[in-house]
């Protein structure tokens, strides 16, 4: 049985063949610019490559996305019969609940402002905010905005979440549809972004949507680069409808050298670092999925291609 590590990474390759190892003594793992049987691939684990390749793969049993993202395959060219999955781990899980509390706190008690402030020479005291008047939104409430959301709360954070269907998270309202969005977004003091990339939340956050966040909001994005129209978000913070956003995700990736957020003072920004897979706890998962599609049975944490995710 050969896996292939189809990423652009080739370093990517020797992480995961010791810990899948672990787990399946014997398999051959590869990087899929290496020589190899393509009759003896079962399983591909993919990462933003081109997808041609996996037709020519009369054997494979198993596409296994290497992120909870699955945007970087939904409408691509795929072998239809072949199931795909998705990562769901709780250490990427609590990743990203880390990046996200990190910039809640950061604005929420103005460390931008004292940055700068610091940066003059100057001693002034901008006051205590209270949490309990800072309403927080999530949008999209899949595992990531559920944990960031439970995590909140234990802060005593006022939490709301939005997302296709309601969602029931103790202490944390639930909205769903664009009226549920318009009440959560005019009440969101920060709001966060964790949708999955899809037609529908494709340019979401655009001018309207930010136009209904009360003035002086904060605005943090973690899911994809491809939600925010990206001049109406530059648009917000110019004019200071918005205090300030945290972007760790782009599109297009690597961000262009002269792209106006590299520069923007009211920009914190990070290269899509908030939650990277780890091969250490993931690959039991992967392990477990191989063997149930070799049993002829669905893998854990399927995608559906028509939802996107």
């Amino acid at each position: 049985m050969t896996i292939l590590i189809a990423s652009q990474n080739k370093k990517d390759v020797s992480a995961w063949h010791e810990r899948l190892a672990e787990h399946l003594p014997g398999a051959d793992v590869r990087h899929w610019t290496e020589d190899y049987d393509k009759a003896a691939v079962e399983t591909v684990l993919m990462w933003k490559v081109p997808t041609d390749f996996l037709f020519d793969l009369p054997n494979l049993k198993l596409i296994q996305s290497l992120g909870a993202g699955v945007d970087h395959l939904v409408g691509a060219a795929l072998p239809h019969h072949v199931p795909l999955a998705r990562i769901v781990d709780p250490w990427m899980t609590g990743s990203m609940s880390e990046f996200i509390l990190m910039n809640v706190l950061r604005f929420f008690r103005y460390d931008p402002a004292y940055r700068h402030l610091q940066a003059e020479g100057r001693w002034e005291d901008l006051g205590t905010p209270d949490r309990f008047e800072t309403p927080i939104g999530i949008l999209g409430m899949g595992e990531l905005g559920q944990d960031a959301a439970r995590k909140l709360r234990m802060m005593e954070f006022p939490v709301m979440g939005w997302s296709r269907s309601p969602k029931t998270v103790e202490g944390v309202e639930s909205y769903t549809g664009r009226d549920g969005l318009g009440r959560m977004l005019r009440q969101a003091s920060i709001l966060i972004c964790l949708l999955p990339l899809t037609q529908e939340t494709r340019g979401l956050i655009d001018a309207e949507i930010i136009g209904l966040l009360p003035r002086g909001a904060y605005f943090i994005n973690a899911a994809r680069g491809g939600h925010v129209v990206d001049a109406d978000l530059l648009a917000a913070l110019d004019s200071g409808h918005l205090a300030g956003a945290a972007l760790d995700v782009f599109e297009p990736e690597p961000l262009p050298a002269d792209h106006p957020y590299w520069t923007h003072p009211k920009v914190i920004l990070t290269p899509h670092i908030a939650a990277d897979t780890n091969a250490r706890t993931a690959a039991r998962q992967i392990a477990e999925n191989i063997r149930l599609v070799r049993a002829g049975q669905k893998p854990n944490n399927p995608v559906d291609t028509r939802r996107g995710y």
